[in-house]
């Protein structure tokens, strides 16, 4: 079985996995990470998003061998030490999380929608089509915008 040597929440860490393993397994599976959830396991739900190379990816459809050298940050990740990221913050100061089986999955989007546009529109903030099932959408959406007011 190939090694692979993967940044992972800026660490460096080396896993022996099977090439078509997707990323979510070796996330979880091989290095005990657990933000990134196990929802659909077919790139629908959204649950198991996480930033690779900078992007929104749906770790369940992402095999190992396609990572390469690209830094992975999970939930886990996005704090900095213990001031957290404005998406996170702003997820709080909302009341957005009910169950919170999705909200790593939509924080992850939230993070890579606002790396690339810091006020985004209703209708793009509903294009990450991440599920979820406690129906906070409205909440999400003010977090959101919320979360890029506070981004530097």
């Amino acid at each position: 079985m190939p090694i692979y040597n993967l940044n992972v929440n800026e660490q460096a860490v080396s896993v022996e996995a099977p090439a078509e393993m997707a990323l979510l397994w070796v996330l979880r599976d091989k290095l005990g990470i657990n933000g990134p959830k196990y929802g659909c396991g077919v790139n629908v739900c959204k649950a198991c998003t996480c930033l690779v190379g900078g992007q929104a990816v749906t770790t369940c459809a992402m095999k190992i061998k396609d990572v390469g050298m690209k830094k992975v940050v999970t939930i886990e990740g996005l704090a900095q030490g213990d001031k957290l990221h404005p998406v996170q913050q702003a997820w709080l100061d909302r009341d957005v999380p009910q169950c919170g089986f999705c909200q790593p999955g939509q924080i992850m989007a939230a993070v890579d929608l606002l790396n690339k546009k810091r006020t985004p529109t209703d209708a793009e903030i509903d294009a990450i089509e991440n599920m979820c099932r406690c129906g906070t959408y409205g909440r999400i959406r003010e977090a959101i915008k919320a979360a890029g007011a506070m981004m530097p």
